[in-house]
Order: structure tokens, then sequence, then C-alpha cells
């Protein structure tokens, strides 16, 4: 199982050291009134999931798409906005969460005044 431990965190796994932790930490600042997307952590770090920042001004929307075989949750943290999923459309906003199934069309849209900030989380389908 894999495991991702800050330098200064004591990572309790049974029979795991801390050597997959990176020689340098790196901190990084986030400002929420800059638009866009950012990846926060990648696939590349984890056991298939990925992590990301969506900042959208008024009236932006991400665009239709789809995460695939994956599925995906979104933590509104500002604003308001519509996700726009399987022909239906649901209003989201600050302290919101939303679930998206794999193989889901879906669309987010700044509906509000201000920004919509939310994180995003895809990973994969574990079957058991």
């Amino acid at each position: 199982m894999g495991c991702y431990c800050r330098p200064s965190y004591n990572c309790h796994n049974r029979g795991h050291s801390n050597s997959h932790v990176e020689e340098e930490a790196m901190i990084e600042v986030l400002n929420l009134d800059e638009q866009g997307s950012k990846e926060l952590i990648s696939r590349a770090r984890t056991a298939g999931m990925k992590v990301g920042l969506t900042v959208l001004r008024p009236g932006q929307a991400v665009g239709r798409h789809s995460t695939g075989q994956n599925e995906e949750v979104l933590v509104f943290l500002r604003g308001q906005g519509r996700l726009v999923a399987d022909g239906g459309e649901h209003e989201v906003g600050e302290g919101m969460v939303a679930y998206i199934p794999p193989r889901t069309e879906h669309n987010v849209l700044n509906t509000g005044e201000g920004l919509l900030c939310y994180i995003y989380v895809v990973a994969p389908v574990r079957r058991a």
C-alpha cells in the first residue's frame, strides 16, 4: 500500500519507512483569486488519484467533459454555480460536495457574481 507522508510526519504503517518522502519538502501557497485549474496532487504521487483546484470567473464554465472510468468528487469552497450532469442541473455553492460517477458527462458553470472555487478529486474505481 502506498503512503505519502510529510517529512515531519511519523508514519504508522507497519513495515513502512519514510524513505518515500522527498528530500526537499515543497510548500506552495494558492491564491483563490486567480482563475483557472491547477493540479495539486498528481497521479504519480498516489495510487491513481489526482486532486486539483478550479477557480471560475462569473459566467465562466469548465466545459463539458467526462473522467472516463474514474469517479470524481467536487468540494465547493466559494461562490455559486451550476453542475450539469446526465441531463440534470444542480445548484452548487460554498460548503457543498458533489459526487460524479464514472463515464458521466458533466460541466460546472459559475452563475454567481463572484469567483466559484472548488477542489476536485478524481480516482479510479476500486472493485472488491
